[in-house]
């Protein structure tokens, strides 16, 4: 009877620490994939504070970066004599290099689900441009 409990309480224990460790999905990842404008303009409405962490590259203004993270802060702030958490932040990481590489610029890679779809988008709206223009 003593065994069953104590293997009840490691699997619950266990079960505990992996959600710990592995986290819990938000609502953060719902900007993953849209310009950095598009993303904080939306955080903003959600009383959100975005805090850019990293970025990678330089051919891209700022508000056309694409948002490749977006994750809530795990730390305290000290405020004070005391330290308090801030939940009114998010942290973004940022693609600054281009929508998708090419041979003669950087950007997000073809074979990663955001540099294919943006490398489809360019290639559709060029169609739209050569089918208009023989009109």
């Amino acid at each position: 009877m003593m065994r069953r409990i104590s293997l009840r309480v490691g699997a619950v224990t266990f079960g505990t620490a992996a959600l710990l460790l592995i986290g819990i999905p938000t609502a953060a990842a719902d900007y993953v994939g849209q310009s950095y404008a598009d993303a904080s303009a939306e955080m903003n409405e959600a009383g959100l504070n975005p805090i850019v962490v990293t970025r990678v590259g330089d051919q891209l203004a700022e508000d056309e970066c694409i948002v490749t993270g977006a994750w809530e802060p795990s730390l305290l702030r000290g405020v004070g004599d005391g330290f308090e958490y801030s939940e009114d932040e998010i942290m973004v990481s940022l693609n600054c290099a281009g929508a998708y590489a090419s041979e003669t610029n950087p950007g997000a890679s073809v074979q990663h689900p955001l540099g294919r779809a943006a490398k489809s988008e360019a290639e559709e709206e060029a169609a739209e441009g050569e089918s208009s223009e023989e009109e």
